[in-house]
């Protein structure tokens, strides 16, 4: 099949979350199964810093742009996927990152931005370019991208299409004076389309118009029928479950490795797997704190946000605090969380460290040397850091909710007996779970024969992106057959 996957992040060439890493691992998965398949996104500043060999291969001319749109053309770092990047510096060049301003604010022209990612993807896909390619599916991401399968809609022999949600929560909503500034097809303003309560509702152009609608877990693809996690879409969604699906996201075990990581001291595996402490012990000098093998050492890498639960774990370190414990805290988010965070690492130097912000080699060290690692989200739609902690043998501690209650077999007796828990499952909301789930995990580590155990079992599970890959191959032939019904 020829395949056009439409985004605005991929990893390694501009990322801000977990849509980056879908993006940067799914394409190339699937062009190893032999499909022609062509990512498109943004021509960002920092983006073209990190490609070399770009050449100008089109000009369209599209709805609202004062200017030709220019289509740069080179191929994803180490693969043979080719890369397309819709280049109009007035959307895309300027400093900042995708979506925010360097103050941390919502471009104001977004609608406008990725309007026009969407209609050039329209364009590309029905070898509109001059590229001699047709797309016989189109698949789009999140609400930056989700007006492409709504555009297509409207196209007498079009691609079938498919759209993911990574997280409803994030919607692309704007007043309808926007659909008019965005001089978009009045057949799409209706009840069925992307209006919603008098308002343009972008990701809703995707749930509506696509053939085929996935989530990256099939937990979250049922919980979001739901008034808890539909944010007001659960209808929508309930009208088209039958078209709905959930795909769990892979690891890229190339970059997710502890044998191989290189961001680690000592490499290890089953195997050798007592060679895991001497990561521990580096990051404890590392971060200050004090080398103590016997120690549970607690990580988390996440954004500072309600989502993330970072609420319930400051409800809970008084808790924890009174118990022979370290905590690695990596992440940035709201300021009343950051500033939370540093006052308890200011209270308890020797029990707590936090570093503000992001940084990737700091991240593997923690999957690599903490003994577990913490995920009390209110909402997950996949969660990748449980995958990763799977793998280092670090126990993943999760709120059952969306991909972590996908992913993480809870230990109960009957698994911890029947050897296939691997990790600490909580489902509560609120300090008495996660209070609970921290003693849990506190108590296990204490008995090392069960400890060792989940840590290995969880080593041996497998979430690569190529099962994700024939997984997404087998929903694009589906949504080919379901196609103009």
């Amino acid at each position: 099949m020829n395949i056009l996957f439409v985004c605005s992040e991929a990893h390694p060439l501009i990322k801000t979350g977990g849509l980056a890493d879908v993006a940067g691992s799914l394409p190339l998965a699937i062009n190893e199964l032999g499909h022609d398949i062509r990512l498109v996104l943004p021509a960002y500043h920092e983006l073209r810093a990190k490609c070399s060999d770009l050449k100008i291969v089109a000009q369209l001319t599209l709805p609202t742009a004062q200017h030709p749109v220019k289509i740069l053309e080179g191929k994803l770092a180490n693969s043979q996927v080719t890369l397309w990047l819709v280049d109009y510096p007035a959307a895309f060049n300027r400093p900042g990152n995708p979506y925010m301003t360097l103050q941390g604010e919502p471009w104001p022209d977004n609608p406008h931005r990725f309007a026009l990612l969407s209609r050039a993807a329209v364009e590309l896909s029905q070898n509109r370019a001059g590229l001699n390619w047709q797309a016989d599916i189109v698949h789009s991401n999140d609400w930056q991208t989700a007006l492409a399968p709504a555009l297509l809609s409207l196209e007498p022999l079009r691609p079938a299409t498919l759209f993911t949600i990574h997280n409803l929560a994030y919607q692309g909503v704007y007043k309808k004076e926007l659909f008019e500034q965005l001089e978009l097809p009045w057949a799409l303003w209706q009840q069925q389309g992307v209006e919603f309560h008098h308002m343009l509702n972008m990701i809703k152009g995707g749930i509506t118009y696509a053939d085929i609608i996935t989530t990256v877990s099939p937990t979250y693809a049922h919980e979001i029928q739901g008034s808890e996690y539909g944010n007001g879409l659960e209808g929508v969604l309930r009208h088209r479950n039958e078209r709905l699906f959930g795909i769990l996201n892979g690891v890229d075990y190339d970059e997710w490795n502890p044998e191989t990581d290189p961001h680690l001291s000592t490499h290890y595996n089953t195997l050798n797997f007592a060679d895991k402490i001497k990561n521990k012990r580096a990051l404890q000098k590392e971060r200050g704190l004090p080398v103590r093998d016997k120690t549970p050492l607690i990580g988390l890498v996440a954004r500072l946000v309600d989502q993330k639960g970072i609420d319930l774990l400051i409800n809970a370190l008084p808790h924890l605090i009174k118990q022979e414990v370290q905590l690695v805290i990596l992440g940035s988010g709201e300021r009343r969380y950051e500033q939370q965070l540093q006052q308890w690492q200011q209270w308890h130097p020797d029990k707590i460290s936090v570093q503000i912000g992001y940084d990737e080699s700091l991240a593997h060290r923690i999957e690599g040397s903490s003994d577990m690692f913490l995920m009390p989200s209110r909402f997950e739609p996949c969660g990748l850091n449980q995958l990763y902690s799977l793998k280092y043998g670090t126990v993943p501690i999760v709120r059952r909710a969306g991909g972590l209650a996908d992913s993480v077999v809870e230990a109960s007796k009957q698994n911890i007996a029947d050897q296939t828990a691997t990790g600490i499952v909580f489902d509560h909301a609120d300090t008495h779970a996660i209070c609970w789930a921290l003693d849990q995990a506190i108590s296990l580590y204490h008995q090392p024969k069960i400890w060792q155990q989940l840590c290995k079992t969880g080593m041996a599970q497998v979430f690569d992106w190529k099962s994700s890959a024939e997984r997404y191959l087998a929903l694009y032939k589906k949504a080919q057959d379901f196609r103009g019904w």
